[in-house]
């Protein structure tokens, strides 16, 4: 059973990686912007879909997984940061918040048939000065992350607590709900 990630993430390549499987990686072009009034949870589950989709109109005897990631802090969406500047503001948004990371996960399969599902999880922020967030994106550089939070580095210096049912939710691919979706396709793992 051919598998592919509809992601050009390294993150989620190498969470996937751990489970074993053999798979590819195809980074999908889609239009990524929210519709009007369209919910953040609804979001990133149909992003999550049209990821997956794009790749599989390509491939369609394939299993795709597509995955996208939101940070909602105070009423505010959050996505990758892109330059040095916006990770400053959204970080210095964040600290002494608690932040909610969103993530749609999606496994489409040969029959057309998705599973989609959202993943919420909680992350407490400690307080913080300016003066680390400069030193964290200065070392970091999080400019490709949700939110500019890359807990899997230099980041967890800067939470208090994380509260969900996946850890590896907060770095976008919830390998949980990821592998009883597997599973349940007939992908073997133990």
């Amino acid at each position: 059973m051919q598998l592919i990630l509809a992601s050009s993430s390294p993150y989620r390549r190498e969470l996937l990686a751990r489970l074993g499987i053999p798979f590819t990686w195809q980074s999908p072009a889609i239009d990524e912007s929210r519709k009007t009034q369209e919910a953040p949870e609804a979001l990133v589950q149909r992003l999550a879909y049209e990821k997956a989709r794009a790749i599989w109109q390509q491939h369609p005897k394939a299993w795709v997984i597509g995955a996208d990631q939101l940070v909602r802090c105070d009423g505010a969406l959050l996505g990758k940061s892109g330059s040095a500047e916006q990770a400053f503001a959204q970080l210095q948004m964040m600290q002494g918040q608690k932040v909610e990371l969103l993530n749609g996960l999606c496994l489409l399969g040969p029959s057309g048939d998705a599973q989609t599902e959202l993943i919420p999880y909680h992350v407490l922020m400690r307080k913080f000065g300016e003066d680390e967030i400069v030193r964290y994106i200065e070392k970091e550089q999080p400019f490709d992350c949700a939110g500019s939070l890359r807990s899997e580095g230099l980041g967890i210096c800067l939470i208090e607590r994380m509260e969900g049912e996946d850890p590896n939710a907060i770095i976008g691919l919830p390998l949980i709900r990821l592998s009883a979706m597997l599973r349940a396709a007939g992908f073997p793992l133990p």
